[in-house]
């Protein structure tokens, strides 16, 4: 019984489980919103549901529909979470200090051993 306690009061099963609640809820809102565009798009195109669109007799419309559904949710996902979430990780989580990365300050220290000792490194 012990084992099963820990493993649901794991943090991450219950950071998993809330991210999927609040994503099931955000997708009903993103439906949503895409239903609105579509809408919008329907009056300037005259359809808001291009399934039937049949050109030549190959059936593109389902296809067009998709591709359309998938950038207005790609859009509302990068400006409505994206976005705002790395603004806030950058200004509420301290970047990682500037300085030498580790390879460099590894040569660096061999030519500064080197030139002590005289030899001069050859290019």
């Amino acid at each position: 019984m012990t084992g099963f306690k820990n493993f649901v009061l794991r943090g991450n099963l219950v950071e998993l489980a809330v991210a999927f609640i609040m994503a099931t809820a955000f997708a009903a809102v993103v439906t949503a919103f895409t239903a609105i565009i579509l809408d919008l798009i329907g009056k300037i195109g005259g359809t808001s549901n291009f399934s039937g669109y049949t050109p030549g007799g190959v059936h593109v419309g389902a296809f067009i529909t998709a591709v359309i559904t998938f950038l207005i949710i790609a859009a509302v996902v990068y400006f409505l979470v994206v976005t705002p979430y790395t603004k806030a990780k950058e200004r509420w989580t301290p970047g990682e200090p500037e300085g030498t990365p580790a390879d460099v300050a590894l040569l660096e220290e061999i030519r500064d051993l080197l030139a002590r000792q005289g030899g001069s490194p050859t290019v």
